[in-house]
């Protein structure tokens, strides 16, 4: 921990009067920083397991198997004609990405508190910097997806294209969240509480298990409220072209996360000058 009070020391913002703090142009200017962050996010969180880095292909890949077995061969879900292990693992990628990057970056102006009270940096670096360790996880598990699709001999086309920008929108969306719950979770630790039941009911209301095609034409709008719901539907879209997709839902879930990111920006920019005194 010395060494990231060091760090943080050497690499902080430039004074107030410079450049206006909680501003992107000064976390640009601290970009170092955050990957030093989330490169000690990263050795925290496998410090000390027996497994390592093989959990991020441990835990995806045991609950698709488990997706498989009782969803697909006893419940007999549809996978609108894709192969089943695909199908889930294509879907349980960005979703775990998203549930972990949440559940983490809520907690992370809480759990670095000594950071925020002894010296100044750029307070968003520290949810910023969760969303970005979770992407080396999300890696891993990509490579293991392509060995899926390899084996299954599944075609991918053109849709492939969207892969960049769905992982671009997936860390826009875990940002916005983190800031904004990380920034009430200052003043209201229940939201320590809350988030495990709210990922749980948010895992429900996403197409992660069941395709939208399940869904009834007259409740499928109400999937626009879920900005995990198109982005989702998007990915397995991206590597089965099979896969239908809804371009009107994932229209509306691009177009909510980027609201979602700016309206919690700008939450996070008004409350982040009272963080060290509240925390």
């Amino acid at each position: 921990m010395r060494e990231t009070e060091s760090l943080v020391a050497a690499r902080r913002a430039p004074p107030e009067r410079a450049q206006p703090r909680g501003s992107l142009r000064e976390a640009w200017v601290s970009r170092e920083l955050l990957f030093f962050l989330a490169w000690r996010d990263v050795k925290v969180r496998y410090k000390q397991t027996a497994f390592g880095i093989l959990w991020a292909l441990i835990q995806p890949l045991l609950t698709m198997m488990l997706f498989t077995l009782l969803f697909g061969r006893f419940a007999k879900v549809p996978s609108d004609g894709a192969p089943r292990p695909i199908f889930y693992f294509s879907a349980l990628l960005p979703w775990l990405y998203l549930s972990n990057s949440v559940s983490t970056g809520s907690m992370s102006l809480v759990s670095n508190a000594n950071l925020l009270t002894k010296i100044y940096f750029p307070r968003i670096m520290l949810p910023a910097a969760v969303a970005f360790s979770g992407l080396l996880d999300f890696l891993i598990g990509s490579v293991l997806l392509v060995g899926f699709i390899a084996y299954y001999r599944v075609g991918v086309g053109w849709s492939l294209l969207l892969w960049p920008a769905l992982v671009a929108q997936m860390v826009v969306l875990a940002l916005a969240i983190s800031l904004f719950l990380s920034a009430v979770n200052v003043q209201y630790r229940d939201v320590k509480y809350a988030i495990p039941f709210a990922v749980q009911l948010w895992m429900f209301i996403t197409p992660v298990i069941y395709p939208v095609s399940m869904i009834p034409k007259a409740y499928r709008p109400w999937l626009a409220v879920n900005p995990a719901a198109g982005l989702v539907e998007a990915f397995r879209h991206a590597l089965i072209p099979s896969a239908p997709i809804h371009w009107d839902l994932f229209a509306a879930s691009a177009a909510t996360t980027i609201a979602a990111f700016l309206a919690a920006l700008a939450f996070f920019k008004r409350t982040e000058r009272a963080f060290a005194d509240i925390i």
